[in-house]
């Protein structure tokens, strides 16, 4: 029995977000968890297991992102044994997540953010366990390494897990859906949502990555990658066209709505680009149009962030 399973969260479309199911013995954890919907996936992943509730023992969140943690106060109270690991700038929002559910109702509206959502709760700070940059914790028969990977967000890390030599990189090693890895060679591009990308944490995150010799990368978005130093080209390949695109926003003296449209524009530019290297039918573009949108946000985002720090 694999040791580590991919669970389908079936978020927006099938095989666009991932949750992690990692199997000690009659122990568990899971790393990323989701949103509520997805509740009902993470809990089937149990059964067909035969793992009971009480032997679930952690809930690792990449970070706080809630394609990623939005299910972890659900899940809290399914799982009575359990303790949430969470990145130090992380757990606060676990613990109280006030601002998160600002934070997103704002990017994605409220009407949408219910309904992709639903009611996130306060976490007991006792239920909570923050995991320092290089911290190691034995679970079984593994180790479990955290390292702290800043550029995508201020509070994310990625686990290195001993027994697989593979490592959990959330979004810090970027997206690649199944559908990106049916042409001639597979795709893998960079996540800039908001509201803290920075270029240059980014390519050290990379670096970071692959000093690990991790053979194996579990993305969220989607399932595990296998050639890391192709990985980590494209990711900092990608880093630098978004920089490039960021470079242009702040020049621009347009208003948000048009930086948008034209952020859209040149990010779905640089898929179809890679597309037509790669031979992967445009058919497939629809998949990223939410990315697109996402991303030209975070880009948008750190364009007036950037402005303001160059005003008189």
């Amino acid at each position: 029995m694999n040791s580590i399973q991919t669970i389908d969260c079936h978020y927006y479309t099938d095989e666009f977000a991932a949750a992690y199911l990692m199997l000690e013995g009659e122990e568990t954890l899971f790393v990323d968890n989701n949103t509520n919907s997805a509740i009902p996936y993470l809990l089937n992943a149990l059964s067909a297991n035969k793992i009971s509730k009480k032997n679930v023992r952690y809930l690792i969140i990449t970070h706080i992102h809630l394609d990623h943690a939005g299910a972890t106060s659900r899940l809290v109270q399914e799982f009575p044994n359990a303790t949430v690991l969470a990145h130090p700038k992380a757990a606060p929002h676990v613990i109280n997540p006030k601002r998160i559910i600002e934070s997103a109702s704002t990017v994605y509206g409220k009407e949408n953010f219910i309904k992709m959502y639903g009611e996130i709760l306060e976490v007991p700070s006792e239920r909570v366990r923050v995991m320092q940059d290089g911290e190691v914790l034995k679970f079984g028969s593994r180790e479990l390494t955290f390292i702290y990977t800043r550029g995508h967000a201020n509070h994310h890390f990625v686990i290195l897990d001993s027994k697989t030599n593979s490592i959990f990189t959330g979004d810090s090693f970027g997206i690649s859906y199944p559908p990106l890895r049916q042409g001639t060679s597979p795709f893998l591009f960079p996540s800039t949502t908001p509201t803290d990308f920075h270029a240059d944490e980014a390519k050290l995150s990379i670096e970071k990555i692959l000093k690990t010799k991790a053979d194996k990368a579990y993305l969220t978005h989607f399932d595990s990658w296998t050639d890391m130093k192709s990985g980590a080209d494209q990711m900092l390949f990608g880093i630098d066209r978004m920089e490039l695109i960021l470079k242009e926003l702040v020049r621009s003296n347009q208003p948000d709505t048009e930086l948008q449209i034209l952020c859209e524009n040149k990010i779905m530019q640089f898929y179809k680009e890679e597309f037509t290297k790669r031979s992967i039918s445009f058919s497939v573009l629809d998949l990223l149009k939410p990315d697109a949108s996402i991303n030209a946000q975070g880009l948008v985002f750190a364009a007036n962030r950037a402005k303001r720090k160059i005003l008189p």
